[in-house]
């Protein structure tokens, strides 16, 4: 039985990692201060939802309330452990923007508590961090891109698999959450080169699934979803052609997993579904028209500031070094995620 710690535990990709871990028969530490309602204005509730699922479903899973910002309570929680899977943060970019000091304690400052504790641990714990492709900034934007009806697609052939690894990550804009993500995701390489433990930074595009309470400012695949299922309309900003790749949930779980199984050193990653998971805002509207079964309402309103027309991932590094690829395709991926909303309904509704 090995020890593993999750930040963020009862987050989103986190929940399902301690959900994995749990089934397996890992002893699994779960830290999280339950903060999203706070930092992204949603409800409370949902905030706490899959700490309760956990706390109901995995009685063995220790659910600790604490704060990665809090070094003491981290280096405590990580004691002995054997694996670190480090998801705890700051989200949004919109957010960042508008409190890019609570982004960066979040983001920097709790990123380094998190790996000061693994340094200090005489288990050497290996471990994982959920990195984003915002780390790329607007370096992005600098590949041409053709306009099709639907969508925009990368011009540049040197692209067609998408973005590696090696797209430079300077001399650009980031906005501050990307800089937050930034600064920890070198810290995180930096510390498994010099200090002696593994580590893997996974730089995820879009990650949806079940037990995800996605807003307009994150997680819109799951915010497109319960807004279609609700019958609320859906706003678009820009044209609806931007792009990216699209990758369920399990899919991240069973990257993370064989990165840790497999003996290697630390490296990083590109996460996502991949050129074969690519799409559309306009084309996710289409998929989910036609599995509800009804026309959606759109709103059009101006395009975001360092909103990237066209992201997705080139997973052939992750495809070749961990024999990992997508399994779980778009259409089958969205239809879940539909059903789930649809059989959990009630959780959307506002309470008086």
């Amino acid at each position: 039985m090995r020890k593993i710690l999750i930040t963020g535990g009862a987050g989103f990709i986190g929940s399902h990692i301690a959900e994995h871990y749990a089934r397996k028969g890992d002893d699994v530490i779960v830290l999280d201060n339950l903060s999203r309602a706070i930092l992204l204005g949603s409800e409370e509730r949902f905030a706490h939802f899959n700490w309760n699922f956990l706390q109901a479903a995995y009685p063995g899973i220790r659910l600790i309330r604490a704060d990665v910002r809090d070094a003491a309570e981290v280096k405590r929680c990580a004691e002995g452990v054997d694996i670190i899977v480090h998801c705890a943060g700051q989200t949004a970019v919109t957010t960042s923007m508008l409190d890019p000091r609570t982004d960066f304690e979040c983001n920097t400052v709790g990123t380094i508590n998190v790996l000061e504790a693994a340094r200090e641990s005489a288990n050497k714990p290996a471990l994982v961090f959920c990195s984003t492709n915002k780390v790329y900034g607007e370096n992005v934007n600098t590949i041409k891109v053709a306009e099709h009806e639907l969508r925009y697609c990368f011009a540049d052939r040197a692209y067609a698999r998408g973005i590696p690894e090696t797209l430079p990550l300077n001399n650009c804009r980031h906005t501050p959450y990307g800089c937050s993500k930034l600064a920890a995701d070198v810290y995180s390489q930096d510390y498994g080169h010099y200090y002696n433990f593994k580590t893997g930074v996974f730089r995820l595009s879009c990650i949806y699934g079940d037990r995800q309470f996605g807003l307009e400012d994150q997680g819109w695949v799951a915010h497109f979803a319960i807004t279609s299922v609700l019958g609320r309309p859906i706003t678009i900003y820009g044209d609806g052609k931007q792009v990216r790749d699209i990758l369920h949930v399990a899919d991240v779980v069973e990257a993370f997993d064989r990165f840790i199984e497999a003996d290697m050193g630390s490296d990083v990653f590109n996460l996502g579904g991949g050129t074969h998971n690519s799409v559309s805002l306009l084309e996710l509207i289409d998929l989910l028209e036609r599995i509800l079964g009804k026309k959606l309402q759109l709103v059009f309103k101006p395009e975001r500031p360092s909103d990237q027309k066209v992201y997705i991932s080139d997973v052939s590094k992750a495809h070749e070094m961990l024999n990992w690829q997508p399994s779980i395709d778009l259409a089958d991926g969205v239809g879940r995620l539909v059903k789930w909303v649809v059989d959990n309904r009630h959780l959307f509704r506002p309470h008086d």
